[in-house]
C-alpha cells in the first residue's frame, strides 16, 4: 500500500484523503429514515426513485406524493408527448420498452399546418412534416396510464410510499439530515433524509421555501382539454393528393399543431382513446382573457381555427375536462445544491415550453445528474464541486433551450420561415443534445471541464440562429412557394444526424466533432441562402439594411464561410431553404 500511495501523484493523495475523511465523516451521521426524500408523485418523481433504485440498489428512497395512486388515465397534466431523448430515458434507461409499446402510441413526429384562407380547409394550408417515421420510436403519452405503470415499478423496486403533502422542510446544516413535516388528512408525520429531492411540479415547494423562483421573460398562456373520442386530423379531407403526401403511417399519428401569428393549438390522439386539445399563444397577439374558459376557448376556436372548432363541436358533448396555465413558463436561480443536499427537478425547478415536448427531455437529463450526484454522495465521495458544474451545465442548457422559444411566436405566421426553424431545430436537437444524451455525456461533463468551451460554441451557434429566423422574419413575406415541406425523408443532413444518435458512438470526439461541424454548414447554408436572395431587393430599404447587418457580422461571415467549404468536399441538400417574395 505505502509503494502504491508512493506513486500517485499530489492531486491524486488528496482526492483519496478527501474520500478517506467523507467515508470516515458519513460513519458517524446521524442515522436517517430514508437516503432521499422526493416530494411529488408525478412523472419526475417516479421515473428518478426508479433511476436511483436501479443505478444503487441499496438506495433508500421515499416518495410523498400529494395524491393517491392509482390516478384516472386521462389527467389535466401537459406533457402527452416524448422526443427522442425522453423516448430513450423511459424506453431504455428504465426499461419501459414493452409497457409503451403495448400501452402507448407510436409517434411520427410533429406536423405543423400553416394558416391560409381562413382555416376552413386543412388541404390549402402549408404542411410541415415527415412523410414516414424515422428510425428512433418516439410516442404519445396517457400520462396517467403512464404514471400507474411507473407506480406500481417503483412498488416493485422497493421505493417507499407516503400520501401527504410536505408542510415544511428543514434543511440541515452541514452533514445533519434534513427534516420533512408531512401532512396527511388531519395527522403530521416527521421524517428525515440526507438528501430531499423537489419534483413537486408547479407546487414548486423548494423554489418557494429557498427563494429560487426566476422569471425567465416567456410569458405565453396556455388553455387545454381533452375529448373522450379520437378527432382525426388525417380524416379531414378525403383529397388523395393530400393524403399521397404520406408514404406511411397516419397524420393522427403526429403531434399536430395548427399555426397562426402568435399561436398554434395542439391536437394530440391517446392511446386511450381520447384526444387532447390545447391553445397556446403569445399574450402580445392573444389576449389570455380571450380563451381561459372552456366557452371562450370554444369560441377562440370558431374565430382563429374554425375547421378544428367544428370537428370538436361534433364531440361536445363528450369533453371531459378543462384547465389553463398564466404564464407557464418559469426558471430557477438553482436545480442542484451538493453542499445542502438538494436537487429540484421536473416542473417544480424549469419549465420552458410545450412546442417541442422538451419537459419529459429535462426530466430525463436532471434526473440522471440527480442520480450520478447523490449515488457518489452516498459512497462517500465530496459532490460539491460536481454539483455547482452539473447545476451550471443545466442551467446553461435550458437558457439555451428557451431562447428556441422567447420571442419566436412571431414566427408562427411566417410559414416560411418557421419551417426552416423547425428543420434547424430539431437538426440541432438531434446533433447537440441527443448525441450527448445518448451517449450519457452530460453526466461526464463535471469530469472532463475542457469540454465545457467545446459545448458553450454550439450554445452560442443555437442563440444567433434563433435571432437571425427573427431577422429573416422582419424581411420576408407571408406566402409560402409550396404546399408541402418534408422534414426528414429528402433531407441527408437529418437523416445523418438522427442516425447518429442510435446506440453509443466508438468515436465520440470525432462523431461529435463531425455534428457540430455539419450543424455550421447547415446554418451557413440557411444563412447564405437567404442573404443572396434578399441582396438583390434593392428597393426595400429595410430589406437592404438588414442585408448590410448580416454581411458585417462575423459569425454569419464564418458560417457562410463553413458552408462554402464543406459544400465543395462534403455536399448536402440544396434546395430545402424556401424564401417568398418581400412584403412591401
Amino acid at each position: 500500500m505505502q509503494a502504491h500511495l508512493s506513486q500517485l501523484t499530489s492531486e491524486s493523495r488528496e482526492a483519496l484523503a478527501d474520500k478517506i475523511k467523507a467515508r470516515l465523516a458519513r460513519a458517524n451521521d446521524v442515522a436517517t429514515d430514508h437516503d432521499v426524500s422526493i416530494i411529488g408523485g408525478g412523472i419526475a418523481a417516479l421515473t428518478l426513485a426508479l433511476e436511483l433504485r436501479s443505478a444503487r440498489p441499496g438506495t433508500r428512497v421515499l416518495i410523498i406524493e400529494p395524491t393517491p395512486h392509482p390516478v384516472p388515465e386521462i389527467t389535466h397534466t401537459v406533457g402527452e408527448s416524448t422526443v427522442e431523448v425522453s423516448a430513450h430515458y423511459l424506453r431504455d434507461r428504465l426499461g419501459m420498452a414493452d409497457h409503451l409499446r403495448t400501452s402507448q402510441i407510436r409517434k411520427m413526429g410533429l406536423r405543423m399546418f400553416f394558416s391560409r384562407g381562413g382555416n376552413t380547409d386543412i388541404t390549402r394550408r402549408v404542411e410541415l412534416g415527415s412523410s414516414t417515421f424515422t428510425s428512433q420510436t418516439t410516442y404519445q403519452i396517457d400520462r396517467g396510464r403512464l404514471e400507474n405503470e411507473l407506480h406500481q415499478r417503483c412498488l416493485a423496486a422497493g421505493v417507499d410510499m407516503i400520501v401527504g403533502r410536505a408542510r415544511s422542510i428543514d434543511v440541515g446544516a452541514g452533514d445533519s439530515p434534513h427534516t420533512l413535516s408531512i401532512q396527511s388528512d388531519d395527522a403530521v408525520t416527521r421524517t428525515t433524509a440526507r438528501w430531499v429531492v423537489d419534483a413537486s411540479g408547479r407546487n414548486r415547494t423548494l423554489p418557494r421555501e429557498l427563494d429560487l423562483k426566476r422569471d425567465n421573460g416567456h410569458a405565453c398562456n396556455a388553455a387545454w382539454f381533452r375529448v373522450g373520442a379520437e378527432i382525426n386530423v388525417g380524416e379531414w379531407s378525403d383529397d388523395p393528393a393530400w393524403h399521397s403526401r404520406l408514404a406511411e403511417g397516419d397524420r393522427s399519428f403526429s403531434t399536430n399543431h395548427l399555426m397562426g401569428e402568435g399561436y398554434w393549438v395542439w391536437l394530440i390522439r391517446l392511446a386511450s382513446g381520447a384526444t387532447s386539445v390545447g391553445i397556446v399563444a403569445d399574450p402580445a397577439f392573444h389576449s389570455f382573457d380571450g380563451f381561459n374558459t372552456l366557452a371562450k376557448a370554444k369560441a377562440w376556436l370558431a374565430e382563429h381555427e374554425p375547421q378544428c372548432a367544428a370537428e370538436v363541436a361534433k364531440y361536445d358533448d363528450l369533453i371531459m375536462d378543462f384547465r389553463v396555465m398564466k404564464h407557464y413558463s418559469h426558471t430557477v436561480t438553482k436545480v442542484f445544491d451538493g453542499g445542502d443536499r438538494w436537487c429540484v427537478t421536473g416542473d417544480a425547478g424549469v419549465f420552458l415550453d410545450p412546442l417541442y415536448s422538451s419537459g419529459l427531455d429535462l426530466v430525463a437529463i436532471g434526473n440522471g445528474l440527480i442520480t450520478d450526484m447523490i449515488g457518489r454522495d452516498l459512497d462517500g465521495e465530496n459532490v460539491v464541486a460536481r454539483a455547482a458544474i452539473s447545476d451550471s451545465l443545466f442551467r446553461s442548457l435550458t437558457d439555451m433551450w428557451l431562447n428556441i422559444y422567447r420571442d419566436q411566436y412571431v414566427l408562427m405566421g411566417s410559414p416560411t420561415v418557421m419551417s426552416a426553424k423547425v428543420i434547424w431545430d430539431i437538426a440541432f436537437y438531434w446533433g447537440f443534445v441527443g448525441f450527448l444524451y445518448s451517449n450519457d455525456r452530460f453526466t461526464r461533463v463535471a469530469d472532463d471541464p475542457a469540454f465545457v468551451p467545446y459545448l458553450q460554441g454550439l450554445i452560442e451557434l443555437s442563440n444567433r440562429m434563433q435571432a437571425f429566423f427573427r431577422e429573416w422574419a422582419a424581411v420576408e413575406g407571408a406566402e409560402s412557394p409550396v404546399d408541402f415541406v418534408d422534414l426528414y425523408s429528402p433531407l441527408d443532413f437529418m437523416k445523418t444526424l438522427h442516425h447518429a444518435m442510435i446506440g453509443e458512438s466508438e468515436r465520440f470526439d470525432d462523431d461529435f466533432d463531425a455534428n457540430a461541424r455539419l450543424l455550421r454548414q447547415v446554418a451557413g447554408q440557411m444563412i447564405d441562402t437567404v442573404l443572396g436572395d434578399k441582396s438583390s431587393d434593392f428597393s426595400d430599404d429595410a430589406v437592404m439594411a438588414q442585408v448590410q447587418a448580416w454581411q458585417r457580422d462575423g459569425l454569419v461571415r464564418d458560417l457562410r464561410a463553413t458552408y462554402r467549404h464543406e459544400q465543395a468536399t462534403n455536399p448536402i441538400t440544396t434546395d430545402w431553404v424556401l424564401s417568398a417574395a418581400p412584403a412591401h
